[in-house]
């Protein structure tokens, strides 16, 4: 089970896509990507899996140690994201070998189906409520969308009545029979958060998403003391130790790690196991392509604190491609009333239709996210 080589497939819309082959021939698929910089990763996945070549693709703890812990400069979002698709791609080459889904390996389910969500609104929301109701008779029983395009420092107030309204509408018209996640996304600042928090209290939110940006750690608790809404975070946060202040700290209820970012399958059940043991829920990050779901799907099925899985399925960043565009079987994400049933197969449980990655690598990408600006012409968070 030698690692005998491994090739990188940069693919529309905006994701990277990594194969590695043993010699004795099993073949595992890993998502190493940060999004606007999958070339920059891209460089990191191959200084790291050239120091693989020969070593067995078994040794999943040990390779995740040696690339972790002999760097001296270590952790952030370039080498966290490399190191994530190579854990992804060895789970999926060793679940191949003894013939059994990532999840058994990791203690076996705890459930028999998952619940997933989608977007809508895109990243200036606008008429949300007719976008809603369709997701809602598509069998969806969850949806996410931002709150705001910009929002100042301190900010004129009508910006936060246009995102009460959009949350009104969609609840006018399907009560709660909709779950509802707004996503701040961590474009507005602690004052202007905790406004809008306490704005939004009524509509019975499911939770709200990255209220301020996660370096600003300590508001979180005191965002907490003015709003009883379930607050989520993580997506920007890097292994067990860059989840640490956040798990500890009193004011965020969901973790959100993204496995092709916080270190792969196997640090993010860590960083689950961490979250568990202080009453936190869990519901990964995946707005990225069908690898980086499938690693999501193995860890939710085997991890209790698990509750929701974010989607990428129509999502308005994939342009040109879609999430089920690269799998031989699109039958496996399929969702029945809101839900992904528990994967059989091997592995991460899909079918890469290789021939369909290889050509699109041919196109590529260039996917930069967009620059804003506020009105004055400073820089504003996207």
């Amino acid at each position: 089970m030698k690692i005998k080589k491994y090739e990188l497939f940069q693919v529309p819309p905006r994701w990277l896509f990594l194969k590695i082959t043993t010699e004795s021939g099993y073949v595992g698929w890993g998502e190493p990507v940060i999004e606007g910089k999958a070339s920059t990763v891209a460089a990191a996945v191959r200084e790291m899996c050239d120091t693989l070549i020969g070593r067995s693709a078994l040794e999943i703890e040990d390779i995740w140690q040696t690339l972790y812990r002999t760097a001296f400069y270590r952790g952030g979002p370039i080498l966290s994201s490399a190191m994530s698709g190579i854990d992804q791609a060895l789970w999926d080459i060793k679940g191949k070998y003894y013939g059994m889904p990532v999840y058994e390996m990791l203690g076996g389910k705890v459930r028999d189906k998952l619940r997933v969500y989608c977007w809508i609104g895109g990243d200036r929301p606008d008429e949300v409520a007719n976008e809603a109701v369709r997701k809602y008779e598509e069998g969806y029983t969850a949806i996410k969308m931002n709150a705001t395009a910009e929002v100042g420092w301190i900010d004129n107030f009508s910006k936060v009545e246009s995102a009460v309204e959009r949350v009104a509408s969609i609840r006018e018209k399907l009560g709660n029979r909709m779950d509802i996640a707004v996503d701040f996304h961590g474009r507005i600042h602690k004052a202007m958060a905790r406004v809008l928090m306490k704005e939004l209290e009524p509509y019975h939110l499911m939770f709200i998403e990255e209220p301020v940006l996660t370096e600003n750690e300590e508001a979180f608790a005191e965002l907490r003391r003015h709003c009883t809404v379930p607050i989520a975070t993580g997506e920007r946060n890097f292994t067990r130790w860059g989840f640490k202040n956040i798990i500890t700290g009193g004011g965020v209820d969901i973790i959100q790690p993204d496995l092709s970012h916080a270190g792969g399958i196997s640090e993010v059940k860590k960083i689950a196991s961490m979250a568990e043991a202080y009453d936190i829920a869990v519901a990964p990050h995946c707005p990225l392509g069908p690898i980086a779901l499938a690693a999501c799907v193995q860890l939710d099925f085997c991890t209790p604190n698990a509750v929701i899985q974010e989607q990428s399925l129509g999502i308005h960043y994939n342009k040109g491609s879609d999430l089920l565009d690269y799998l031989s079987d699109r039958s496996v994400f399929e969702y029945e009333n809101g839900a992904i049933n528990c994967l059989k197969e091997p592995g991460l449980s899909i079918s890469v239709d290789e021939e369909k990655v290889r050509k699109m690598a041919e196109i590529g990408h260039e996917w930069k996210n967009p620059i804003w600006r506020y009105e004055d012409g400073s820089v504003a968070e996207w």
